[in-house]
């Protein structure tokens, strides 16, 4: 007989995998240490207008499969459309997204949020919309309502260094239950293929550093002026989002004279741009060395390579994509040069690209000081593989080369307050390797060790690894 849809046992393959879910997963804590979701709307406590703007106004997952089934842009991403129209046509959408994780996601969020069994459909999408809406207008609607009932004790955002960080110094003199801390992510400074653009944010940055910026030492000091104000906001986290590992030897003439191109306002490109952001990578991540922090490298991305789209749409609309490049010698280089220096904090690495799942995982154990409990990290299966088949082969290629019971876990990654059912996708799914292997005589039938391991990886060893509070 079939199982029910998302019923008890979802996920869940076997009696040692339910009872690792039910008695140490599941009533866990999240520590949810890299977001992509609004400060400013956690400190007004902010109330949705609809399911519509919760769901879709930012939800690039959703996006892409709403294109995929032949919907004009006008109702996907545009935002003044009308907020019923949009949610009907996703409605239409949702029957059609089954076999996609997106499916099982929204009706975990129906369920968890809103309590509502029924799957969504044109026939239900009515009675759906409008009781979310009704719970969305209650106090338990809020974003801080929808964090706190998720369980969630910390949240770390993504914040340019030119941000001045004003709803966290907010939020920082609040005690309603949740932590909400900055992350460092200095992508923009990096980011010299496009002059005009990296100008226009240096210029930003000399703002925010009150300082002029004349010349690359000037850049890195106002950089590190930033940095420090970062730590004093109680940020213990950075995230570089780059395609790949930068590493190419550069010598200091070359940079400077780099710089003053681009101040110029020549592009860089090729080798001398891969060799800019060589250098300007490895003292950004000395500076995060300096400050005992936690840094997180995101590679495999190809951004934008729809043109005629993204000159429509703009950046973080839903095209971009799991990108080929070589990753493995760079990251070697960038790694030992880092090691060599003193300079290699603690890191977690993520590739968007799953051919480079066991190559991560070995390279770990090339550079764990032995002293730090699990210092570099294989990142959690993200983007393109934040679902079942991708979260298990990293899951894997971690316990297969290194250490499983040092991962620190699952994040959100995500723009939309209503993703943290993700959290328990995640914990069935690892609940669900693990009880598998004691089913089959792989793993002993020790449920105060593996389920004290099951419990680490939910949520303590976040909280030890970061060396933040929670």
């Amino acid at each position: 007989m079939a199982k029910k849809f998302l019923d008890d046992s979802f996920l869940l393959s076997s009696e040692p995998a339910a009872r690792l879910y039910h008695e140490y997963a599941e009533g866990m804590p999240i520590f949810d240490y890299h977001s992509h979701i609004s400060v400013k709307e956690i400190r007004e406590d902010k109330k949705f207008s609809s399911i519509t703007e919760a769901w879709l106004g930012g939800d690039h997952y959703k996006w892409r499969l709403m294109r995929a089934m032949g919907v004009d842009e006008s109702l996907v991403s545009n935002a003044s459309a009308p907020d019923w129209e949009r949610f009907e046509k996703w409605a239409e959408v949702v029957p059609y997204t089954v076999g996609n994780p997106v499916y099982q996601w929204t009706h975990l969020e129906l369920r968890r949020f809103f309590g509502i069994d029924e799957l969504l459909s044109p026939a239900t999408a009515r009675g759906i919309y409008d009781r979310c809406n009704e719970f969305l207008r209650s106090d338990a609607g809020s974003v801080r309502s929808l964090i706190r009932n998720s369980g969630v004790k910390a949240i770390c955002s993504t914040d340019d260094p030119t941000d001045g960080l004003c709803d966290h110094a907010a939020l920082a003199k609040e005690d309603w239950g949740t932590k909400v801390y900055p992350a460092w992510r200095p992508d923009k400074a990096l980011a010299a293929g496009d002059a005009a653009a990296w100008n226009g944010w240096t210029d930003r940055l000399a703002k925010a550093a009150d300082m002029e910026i004349n010349g690359y030492e000037a850049f890195l000091e106002a950089l590190k002026k930033r940095h420090d104000f970062f730590h004093a906001m109680g940020c213990r986290l950075s995230d570089y989002g780059i395609e790949k590992p930068y590493a190419l030897k550069w010598s200091g003439a070359e940079v400077k004279n780099s710089f003053a191109k681009l101040r110029g306002g020549a592009s860089l490109a090729g080798e001398e741009l891969d060799k800019f952001r060589s250098a300007l990578l490895f003292a950004l991540l000395s500076m995060d060395a300096e400050a005992d922090w936690t840094q997180q490298l995101h590679f495999g991305a190809a951004r934008n390579p729809n043109a005629k789209k993204f000159a429509e749409l703009g950046p973080d609309t839903g095209y971009d994509t799991i990108g080929d490049f070589s990753v493995g010698p760079e990251l070697l280089k960038l790694l030992d040069s880092l090691e060599s220096a003193g300079m290699l904090t603690r890191t977690i690495i993520y590739t968007l690209n799953p051919k480079d799942n066991e190559m991560i995982a070995s390279v770990l154990g090339s550079f764990m000081d032995g002293a730090t409990p699990g210092k570099i990290q294989f990142g959690t299966a993200w983007w393109f593989n934040d679902n079942k088949n991708g979260m298990t082969r990293q899951m894997e290629a971690l316990s297969n080369i290194g250490l499983l019971s040092q991962f620190v876990g699952m994040l959100t990654d995500s723009r939309s307050f209503l993703s943290y059912p993700r959290h328990e996708y995640f914990r069935r799914l690892l609940c669900s390797f693990m009880g598998d292997q004691i089913e089959n005589g792989e793993m002993p039938e020790d449920y105060a060790l593996i389920g004290g391991i099951v419990k680490n990886i939910c949520y303590g060893n976040a909280v030890r690894f970061f060396k933040l509070g929670a």
